[in-house]
């Protein structure tokens, strides 16, 4: 992170206890925190962080769900896993499959909810959206101009 100091310690203190997200606020507002982030790098680089910060979490979060659906389906068709409970762990079958079947689905249950926590706690939607529709426009600025009349139909 850059070792710079905010222009505007009163605007710069505003934007750090928002965590930096002006996505809620009026436009009218807007324009002059955006402008405080033009013009501030300290901001911007923070702004940059915590918005990278948010989508890892989101990333990481997402990435468990699909992680623990994972392990549902090889639940579902391994079968050393019974050879090991039955000889190693002196286990019954059917009771080893479904501690490890609960334990799976209370890890889908807990990541889900880890998820949408993150998604509403964090302005990740606004700000994958926003990415979205800056590359939508520079792919079209790069259409042939027939595609380009194509689409506005």
């Amino acid at each position: 992170m850059a070792r710079t100091r905010c222009n505007d310690h009163v605007v710069g203190a505003i934007l750090a206890s928002w965590r930096y997200d002006i996505s809620g606020i009026s436009p009218e507002m807007r324009k002059d925190y955006e402008q405080h982030f033009a013009d501030c790098a300290h901001c911007r680089s923070r702004l940059k962080f915590h918005r990278s910060l948010d989508v890892s979490l989101a990333v990481l979060t997402s990435l468990a769900v699909i992680f623990f659906l994972f392990a549902l389906a090889v639940l579902k068709h391994i079968k050393p896993l019974e050879h090991m409970a039955f000889n190693v762990l002196g286990l019954d079958i059917v009771s080893m499959y479904q501690m490890l079947v609960s334990a799976a689905i209370a890890g889908v249950c807990f990541s889900f909810i880890a998820f949408l926590l993150v998604l509403t706690a964090t302005p990740v939607p606004t700000y994958l959206s926003g990415i979205a529709a800056e590359r939508a426009k520079s792919i079209e600025e790069h259409l042939p101009a027939a595609i380009r009349s194509l689409r506005s139909r």
